[in-house]
């Protein structure tokens, strides 16, 4: 036996020693305080949280409601101890008798975690322990407890001065802070069963009522006792509270066992549903949202290598924090943090059932949390590709401007010179040709650079927009371009960029390979992606594992997260197609 077993085996021996004694007291004693009373009820209730206490702490040592329900039995057995007509056996029962109801107090806010969950539940259970055992035993030296021969009670042997007016006063500041304590309670109970998902009510409610039903009599019974009701009254509340006491044990013993019944059940549920052929990844947060009665969870996998939490997908997600009504609960795969749970904070009265729904779901968990993780690598790869496709565009734009304003500024004004050198040159023929063979070459290098600039990065295309760029590559294409179809708004600007060097590249196929005779182009928006169609009546067998200028197409359609496809049979054309998803519907390319 563990030496924990035998601590509880020594405190069941020693409670029911403690629950014997006022029995046997109320048996010798013909004139004891409430005899009957305490002689049925006395050592029903101390032994009944006793018992259930240190079953419950002996199935779950972590929860502190086990060592809260032993300690209620014993204070109650103490307090039966007033039943005694020894004046020091009598005086050590009434010291106790207020103990009780403080540590129930604490065990309903605890219940069912055993924990107190913030500062303002820890400052009611503070005031209430203040008032059982600092304020209620400051009374008891003024207190003249033989002064009424009807109660028929035992002498105060710690009496110093016999002060009614005192005892009053601070009775009534004690029944004001319970009557304040009770009225917090209710209002955090009700709150709390009311967020509670349908399982967690269940094994709630029975704990609650019985519970909260106790105080109530206890308030009712210190008011009685306040307005000078009636003997038979106080003596009622006073038989009730006892009897509805001696019940509140098996009540929270029911609720526990319910919450672990629940537990087993919905772990049962969830692991067959897991086990079921055919579900569909991404089921496990309906599983576990279903298992735990929760429809907003979300779950959160642990991606190591970048030391954050990531969703589904791959994207990083931040778990809530402090005050948001969420609450995380961490689940470990084979000793490791592999992911958390992200839940609503009533679920916290469920923390066991969290831990074991996410213990069932850990292998589950830790599969998707890889796939978590290789999908957050394939995110990267896919934003490193953009990254590289848009920097390769920048600098597409700079030598473009870089061509525009210098080689090209300088070549004109080398035309310019040179015609009016043409002007000024005289009759000299040999001279005059050999001027115009250079301005023709001239012209020819002009015209080459500017055509040169537009395929880096056309100007007409950031400043106009995709319609214009592409209407300038229709004009100047050797093979008629009919129709030519292009949205009106505009499109983002990568897309735009991306569907005119898709068509720029496409045209230049066609006027070098397929030996055509028309072509068209067609660009539009269609379910959130712009959709680029080129075809041509061409010789087709266009194959794109022969060319680099089809493939770095491809290439720079898949940056963008887009597809492109080209059907090509020999002897009846080719098509060629792009989808390119249009991100941020709200993004346009610039105004100009």
């Amino acid at each position: 036996m563990t030496p924990f077993k035998r601590a509880l085996l020594a405190l069941a021996l020693l409670g029911f020693v403690a629950g014997a004694v006022p029995l046997a007291i109320a048996l010798a004693n013909e004139g004891g305080h409430q005899r009957v009373l305490i002689a049925v009820f006395g050592p029903l209730t101390g032994w009944a949280f006793i018992g259930t206490g240190l079953f419950v702490w002996l199935q779950r040592p972590e929860n502190n409601l086990g060592a809260l329900m032993t300690a209620l039995g014993f204070s109650a057995c103490l307090a039966a101890l007033r039943v005694a007509t020894d004046p020091w056996v009598f005086v050590t029962g009434l010291l106790f008798i207020a103990v009780q109801w403080a540590v129930l107090l604490h065990m309903l806010l605890a219940f069912p975690t055993g924990w107190l969950r913030g500062a303002f539940d820890r400052a009611l259970v503070g005031i209430g322990y203040a008032s059982a055992v600092v304020v209620h035993p400051i009374q008891v030296p003024f207190q003249d407890t033989a002064h009424d021969p009807a109660r028929g009670l035992p002498e105060n042997p710690l009496l110093i001065e016999s002060d009614p007016g005192l005892v009053e006063a601070v009775s009534r500041s004690r029944f004001w802070v319970g009557l304040a304590l009770f009225a917090a309670l209710v209002v955090i109970l009700v709150r709390r069963w009311r967020a509670a998902p349908g399982p967690g009510r269940r094994h709630l409610a029975p704990v609650y009522l019985s519970g909260g039903l106790v105080m109530a009599l206890l308030a009712a019974w210190y008011a009685a006792g306040l307005a000078d009701a009636s003997a038979d009254l106080q003596e009622a509340l006073e038989q009730a509270r006892v009897v509805v006491l001696a019940l509140v044990p098996f009540a929270f013993l029911a609720g526990l066992l319910h919450g672990r019944v629940a537990s087993a059940a919905a772990i049962s549920e969830l692991v067959a549903r897991l086990d079921a052929p055919g579900e569909s990844r991404g089921g496990i947060r309906d599983a576990l949202a279903d298992a735990l009665g929760d429809p907003t969870l979300a779950v959160a996998y642990w991606i190591p290598d970048r030391g954050e939490y990531a969703d589904a997908s791959g994207r990083a997600l931040e778990l809530p924090g402090p005050g948001s009504g969420r609450v995380a609960t961490t689940i470990e795969a084979n000793g490791e943090r592999c992911a958390a749970i992200i839940h609503d904070a009533s679920l916290r009265t469920d923390f066991e059932l969290v831990r074991a729904v996410g213990a069932a779901a850990s292998l589950t968990l830790e599969n998707e949390r890889l796939d978590s993780e290789l999908r957050g690598k394939i995110e990267e790869l896919r934003a490193s590709r953009a990254r590289i496709l848009e920097s390769e565009d920048e600098a597409r734009r700079k030598f473009e401007r870089d061509l525009h304003d210098g080689a090209q500024q300088r070549l004109v004004s080398v035309a310019l010179r040179l015609r009016m050198l043409d002007a000024n040159l005289g009759d000299d023929p040999r001279s005059a040709e050999e001027l115009r063979v250079a301005r023709r070459e001239l012209d020819d290098a002009l015209g080459e650079l500017r055509e040169l600039a537009r395929g880096l990065h056309p100007t007409v295309l950031s400043e106009r927009g995709l319609g214009a760029a592409l209407e300038g590559l229709a004009n100047r294409a050797p093979v008629p371009v009919e129709p030519l179809e292009v949205p009106e708004e505009r499109l983002p600007e990568r897309v735009e960029a991306a569907a005119f060097f898709v068509v720029s590249e496409a045209l230049t196929n066609v006027a070098r390979y397929a030996g055509a005779t028309h072509s068209s182009v067609r660009v539009k928006r269609e379910d959130g992606a712009a959709v680029v169609e080129i075809t041509d009546d061409g010789a087709g067998g266009a194959d794109p594992s022969r060319g680099s200028g089809l493939r770095g197409l491809a290439d720079r359609v898949a940056a963008l997260d887009g597809r492109l496809a080209i059907e090509s049979p020999p002897g009846a054309g080719t098509a060629i197609r792009a989808w390119i998803p249009c991100s941020g519907e709200g993004e346009t390319g610039p105004s100009g």
